[in-house]
């Protein structure tokens, strides 16, 4: 019978429940479409990086979907016991282990880890125990070496250098062996006519190919190569250089100086070599069978104890969905919280490079701010997502503090942001704060450029002055200057401009007091309503919209995630992810500011205004 999974509603989703062992077994007969992510980094999660490197089986960074399924059944062919998988232990009990052919080598392992009295085996003691035999055969290795090499210190060189020619030594003493066997050969054996003219119409270097695949020196039966240094040596001269190279680091060391290596004296220096080379081979590339059931025996441990959590942080996002307010988090993304403007932040992420994650993660609909964190000269660059309060204070070069998972504070400074709606309150003011914003930047232009006027005035006046005191006195009978009459006509008509302005302010006030009073008592609140609503009611519906269409994938899917599901983040989940300065509960206020601003008497204004405009509508009527 298929397994029946059983399914929670979060996020506008459904995602699978796992909770038991079996669920987790199961896991592969689940369609992947109904899975939340099919894909996930490795780095830039807070989750154990050692586990996720022995789930990653090909290295490339990221665990995928049949990986996961695989170490899942890699741990259940070595559990006689699954059941011990969902039942967050930090080890694997040794009751647990299966004793079979696979299990048998782990088994013995933990056997001989484990003190006496204790049955479980921890993640920790099986990662020491590992490095423990690694280190110990390495050791092992290295001091069997002291032995095998006959130059010390020098004998490596002296490998390198005789590998470099070994080939072509060999070539050319078996070449002899052919000349010794049939003097026919002894001839086929060198460099034919054909390939030395062919040689003759070509640009020859000492590293020439067709040079290089020439006979290492002239073949003959009992020849010797030649060691002997400069041009007439008599050796090939693309190998020169190798020969002369090998002649320095292992004829003299190891047979002693000689104008030539025969066959005898090259069989005799390769034994020389032979132990350092076989030793060289030894080397602990592959760990002893104990290191490796030790490994398995890690590897077993941290899938027991890991294999669930990253379950639901993969095929579900249990952790992240289920959290109650005021709990720690747990998803795997989430990297810790940023404290700014009175609110910490909660859902946010590391992020490698802002301005390629902003491109993608703006389309979740989040308001997002995107920080640059310093601690002790190390760097971390996170996005963190605002879900509640507003966005007037912030702004790029603000600074916070950055708490990670592990409590360690991290200075924070905005380097970018990605605009979107937080809250229905934030839509409902921002009409009347963007009216505010535009008179205050209205008013402060009409102000400056008064000064302005008033400053040029004064410059013009004491030009004048001085050009006064400095003009000479005018002759009786010159013509004077006229001065300029006041025009009255002009400033008539400013004023009247002035008071048409008035006046048609005071008769909107007027027909909107009439109407109020036009209605009776109890529809006066609903109009009030109504006109608010009337401002503020388009912008409250696309912040509504929004809001309801939040979405996380695009935020991890700029991660290298595979968000496989529309992830949504409601209103009142978004809402408990980002939290709001409060007192403490039974806290003391005093509601008394000694250095408050001397408050001007705008209730008696305002009460005067209401009379005022009433008195109009009455009036009007």
């Amino acid at each position: 019978m298929p397994h029946a999974f059983k399914f929670f509603r979060a996020g506008g989703f459904d995602q699978v429940r796992i909770d038991t062992a079996a669920d987790l077994l199961a896991l592969k007969e689940l369609d992947q479409k109904l899975w939340v992510a099919l894909s996930c980094p490795v780095q830039g999660i807070e989750f154990d990086q050692r586990s996720l490197a022995l789930i990653d089986s090909d290295g490339d960074g990221h665990i995928r979907a049949p990986e996961l399924l695989a170490a899942i059944d890699w741990a259940a062919a070595r559990l006689a016991d699954p059941g011990v998988l969902a039942q967050g232990l930090d080890g694997v009990p040794l009751t647990a282990i299966q004793d079979d052919d696979i299990g048998a080598p782990l088994l013995a392992a933990a056997r001989s880890l484990l003190p006496e009295g204790q049955s479980l085996v921890s993640v920790y003691a099986a990662s020491a125990a590992e490095t423990d035999f690694s280190a110990r055969a390495l050791a092992a290795w290295e001091a069997a070496g002291q032995a095998a090499k006959p130059l010390g210190d020098a004998t490596e060189a002296a490998c390198d250098a005789t590998a470099a020619v070994q080939d072509k030594l060999d070539d050319f003493f078996v070449r002899c062996r052919l000349a010794a066997f049939d003097a026919r050969a002894g001839e086929a054996m060198n460099a034919s006519d054909e390939a030395l003219k062919s040689l003759s119409g070509a640009a020859l270097s000492a590293a020439h190919a067709d040079i290089a695949a020439l006979p290492l020196a002239r073949v003959g039966a009992g020849a010797a190569v030649p060691l002997g240094a400069g041009i007439d040596a008599g050796a090939n001269p693309a190998w020169s250089a190798r020969i002369a190279a090998f002649r320095e680091a292992a004829v003299v060391p190891l047979l002693g100086a000689r104008e030539a290596l025969s066959e005898s004296d090259w069989l005799a220096l390769q034994d020389q070599l032979a132990t350092f080379v076989a030793w060289q081979a030894a080397r602990p590339a592959r760990l002893p069978t104990e290191a490796e059931a030790v490994r398995d025996l890690e590897r077993l441990a941290r899938y027991v104890r890991d294999l669930m959590p990253l379950a639901n942080n993969f095929v579900a996002f249990r952790d992240f969905y289920t959290r109650q307010p005021g709990t720690p988090m747990r998803a795997t993304f989430q990297i810790g919280t940023l404290y700014l403007d009175g609110r910490s932040a909660e859902l946010c992420v590391a992020v490698n490079d802002a301005a390629k994650h902003a491109a993608l993660a703006g389309l979740s609909r989040i308001c997002l701010v995107y920080c640059d964190c310093v601690r002790h000269g190390d760097k971390l660059s996170i996005a963190a997502a605002f879900t509640a309060g507003d966005s007037d204070q912030l702004m790029v070069g603000r600074n916070g503090v950055f708490y990670d998972r592990q409590g360690r504070d991290w200075n924070a400074t905005i380097t970018k942001l990605v605009e979107h709606p937080i809250s229905l309150r934030q839509a409902f003011w921002s009409p009347y704060k963007r009216l505010l914003r535009l008179v205050g930047e209205q008013l402060q232009k009409i102000a400056a450029s008064k000064a302005a006027a008033v400053e040029g005035k004064l410059a013009e006046a004491a030009i004048g002055v001085g050009k006064r005191v400095e003009t000479p006195p005018v002759k009786p009978g010159a013509p004077q200057a006229a001065v300029a009459a006041f025009d009255v006509g002009k400033f008539a008509g400013i004023f009247a401009a002035i008071g048409l302005a008035v006046g048609a302010l005071g008769t909107a006030a007027a027909a909107v007091v009439t109407g109020l009073l036009g209605l009776k008592w109890w529809q006066i609140p609903f109009a009030i309503g109504g006109l608010l609503l009337l401002i503020s009611g388009p912008a409250m519906a696309l912040a509504w919209f929004k809001l309801r269409s939040r979405n996380l994938g695009p935020i991890l899917d700029a991660n290298g995630w595979a968000v496989n599901a529309r992830a949504r983040i409601n209103i009142p989940f978004g809402t408990s992810l980002t939290q709001l300065a409060q007192l403490p509960e039974g806290a003391e206020r005093a509601l008394t500011d000694p250095y408050a601003e001397k408050e001007l008497p705008w209730k008696t204004y305002l009460a005067i205004a209401l009379l005022v405009f009433v008195a109009a509508g009455w009036w009007t009527r």
